[in-house]
């Protein structure tokens, strides 16, 4: 139907496999500043020239930290896992032709892929946001891929330093698994969720689960951190799906599949339906003045308020210009307006065209908005995310705004636009 190019200038050669994308969720198509080297809303998983992917091979059992040290620094890839002062086992990993590896964290150290940062639920921070109390782990996660068909990718908690070692210390969760390899959780988890029927307008949220060191699921702990770790779920895979959600305690990714991109809108096919909305030239019903989204360039910067920028009352969905009277209140800070058309009262805001299209469901016309950010795509792309209950904090869970990760309303995830065509 469409095909996806976003990425293509990032391509290693001239026809790569690409696995797929990982997508941030809670901004709009980029940074606020703009996307630099690894640190960006968006990364593009090919098929390296060079596999670098890794297998368990050999394990040991030390009972000294000079035997421990002695092992980590051989070169080579390996998880330690210390069970107390006097005793560890390490498993070292060796090179695996068959697979490629991709490690996301907040470390901005070469091992590391993909740099992500906290997400500010309204989009308006500056790339340079200090994460002084960040909780996502500088190693957070990796995900390997199949270098051959199906170029299957599984998800893995924790990622390998620069010194090619995973640590996890006493106070971390770990076990020994009953066939006799250990395994383990990081301190705040990487949890993730399965849509039932993949990334469609009919799929239906999974259940969150929590993935191990060595990529086995779990239930979640009672808290994020806690010591105990939940209970193993056999019938249940670290296999990424399309639309799968990826949770790294402090930002929310999206998986998609290189073919579920191919399904999904291009940048050309929304840049076309917000052309095609401005040349309607929809009017404010008490002003008679013409409004126009802006841009995707201008939208995406979060740039001032242009002068026909689209503002709606959320509560009816009746799209205006912008107006500075119908407060209810002249106390509140952010107070309720009336609407002048159905004299419903409740937040009105400004209308910012979803220019992430890996966000979408369908290629449908952008005719809701989420409520109170205010960000417009289809009507099937809005519902499925208003039903998508996202990590929030150490053990909530509420739906946000992909476009922007507001927390939507719980009385009113989303509002039907309501525009008034031209009277002449």
């Amino acid at each position: 139907m469409f095909s996806s190019s976003q990425e293509e200038h990032c391509a290693p050669s001239k026809d790569p496999v690409k696995y797929g994308e990982l997508v941030v969720l809670g901004y709009n198509g980029s940074l606020p500043n703009g996307d630099r080297g690894r640190r960006k809303s968006r990364f593009a998983l090919y098929r390296r020239t060079k596999a670098n992917g890794v297998k368990p091979s050999t394990v040991h059992i030390l009972n000294t930290p000079q035997a421990s040290k002695a092992v980590n620094c051989k070169g080579q890839h390996s998880i330690s896992y210390t069970l107390s002062r006097n005793q560890t086992v390490v498993v070292e990993y060796s090179h695996d032709k068959d697979t490629d590896m991709f490690q996301i964290g907040r470390s901005t150290e070469s091992p590391i892929d993909f740099v992500v940062t906290d997400t500010v639920a309204g989009g308006h921070e500056g790339e340079e946001t200090p994460i002084t109390q960040s909780t996502i782990s500088r190693f957070a996660c990796r995900v390997v891929c199949e270098r051959n068909p199906p170029f299957t990718a599984r998800i893995y908690a924790a990622g390998f330093d620069s010194s090619k070692n995973i640590f996890l210390g006493e106070k971390a969760a770990k076990w020994k698994n009953p066939d006799g390899h250990m395994d383990g959780l990081t301190t705040n988890g990487v949890l993730v969720m399965h849509p039932r029927g993949g990334f469609t307008e009919e799929s239906k949220p999974g259940v969150w689960r929590e993935i191990s060191v060595c990529g086995d699921v779990y239930t979640l702990r009672e808290t994020r951190s806690a010591q105990t770790p939940g209970k193993l779920v056999d019938n249940e895979s670290n296999i990424l799906q399309d639309g799968s959600l990826v949770d790294l305690c402090g930002a929310t990714l999206l998986w998609r599949t290189a073919e579920g991109l191919f399904h999904t809108p291009t940048q050309k096919h929304l840049e076309a339906l917000r052309q095609e909305i401005n040349a309607a030239r929809p009017q404010c019903p008490v002003g008679l003045n013409t409004l126009a989204f802006p841009s995707m360039q201008r939208t995406r910067a979060l740039s001032s308020l242009e002068e026909k920028q689209p503002w709606v009352y959320l509560a009816c969905g009746h799209v205006h210009g912008y107006h500075n009277w119908g407060h209810r209140s002249e106390q509140e800070a952010n107070p309720e307006r009336e609407c002048p058309m159905c004299r419903m009262v409740g937040p009105y805001v400004p209308l910012w065209l979803g220019c992430e299209p890996a966000f979408y469901v369908d290629a449908g016309a952008p005719t809701h908005a989420f409520v109170p950010c205010g960000h417009v795509c289809s009507e099937k792309s809005v519902k499925y995310w208003a039903d998508i209950p996202l990590p929030h904090g150490t053990h909530a869970f509420h739906a946000a705004c992909p476009f922007c990760a507001s927390q939507l309303s719980l009385t009113q995830g989303c509002s039907k636009l309501i525009f008034q065509g031209p009277v002449d």
